[in-house]
């Protein structure tokens, strides 16, 4: 509950930060303009990016008949969540991960890579593709794109914030004698968008810690998809994904793309170890 309660409360800051921003360019109106902008561009993504990302990883379905195991796995757990049966994807990709995509549960997608299927044990695979059934049961995709409108609104505004500061209200600030609005306009440009993808990064932190608890209650085995991530964390930073875009980043269950210090306040992923760590105390409270 305290996960959700996190994202509705980041959410809500974007929205105030949409509002602001829209007010300090032009007034309602220019909000407006912008948000319906963003949402339309991410209505697109929305309903396409499932066959997006798959083409972009060159994905291929499998079925019952291909790989009976894998496929086997899948299906009971989709059925154990209560989800009608997704499509499934193998990636061509000795780097271990995995992710969901899809507009809803009734048209989803699960996709693993060659190397997590090598690298894991039956128990914990089951974890992972739990986990990522958990994504698509807490429709994970749908608030992740409402997160993206917003952010992406806010950038575009900031953007006509910017270049309106520059050739508008710089010389009224010259004709009056001051800068002081110029340059106050000039930082909301640049800070807003910023603080906007730092809020989007988080509402996709909280949403892992959600899917790791509901994928450990689908699989009943919080230890092994801590033990899971364990391995795919220490495996993905030895056999990093060479095709890693930052765009689809999020969608992985541990972060395809390397990188730490400053980068790591720009994460879509929580610490592993903290990961790691509620996982070991769900299991002890319950057992």
């Amino acid at each position: 509950m305290n996960n959700i309660l996190k994202t509705t409360f980041l959410l809500s800051l974007l929205t105030i930060l949409l509002v602001f921003m829209g007010g300090a360019v032009g007034g309602q109106g220019g909000m407006i303009v912008a948000f319906l902008m963003a949402a339309v561009m991410n209505f697109g993504s929305y309903w396409f990016s499932d066959k997006i990302v798959l083409r972009m990883y060159n994905a291929q379905e499998i079925t019952r008949e291909i790989h009976p195991s894998f496929y086997g796995m899948v299906e009971r757990l989709a059925d154990r969540a209560g989800l009608p049966m997704p499509k499934v994807y193998i990636i061509p990709d000795d780097s271990p991960n995995a992710f969901a995509t899809g507009r809803n549960p009734a048209h989803a997608a699960v996709a693993a890579t060659e190397g997590v299927l090598r690298v894991l044990t039956p128990d914990e695979l089951e974890g992972v593709m739990a986990h990522e059934l958990a994504h698509v049961k807490n429709r994970d995709i749908l608030i992740s794109t409402i997160a993206a409108t917003f952010a992406g609104a806010i950038s575009m505004i900031g953007s006509m914030l910017q270049w309106g500061a520059m050739f508008g209200a710089g010389r009224r600030d010259d004709e009056e004698g001051g800068g002081g609005s110029l340059i106050g306009s000039l930082a909301m440009a640049i800070i807003a968008p910023i603080a906007a993808m730092l809020i989007q990064m988080a509402v996709s932190r909280s949403r892992e810690y959600l899917a790791d608890a509901s994928g450990a209650e689908i699989c009943g085995r919080p230890l092994a998809l801590a033990g899971a991530l364990r391995k795919l964390h220490a495996a993905s930073q030895a056999i990093p994904m060479v095709d890693a875009r930052p765009a689809t980043a999020h969608m992985f269950i541990v972060n395809p793309l390397t990188g730490g210090g400053l980068m790591s306040l720009f994460s879509t992923h929580p610490p592993m170890e903290e990961r790691i760590s509620r996982l070991e105390a769900l299991a002890t409270r319950t057992h």
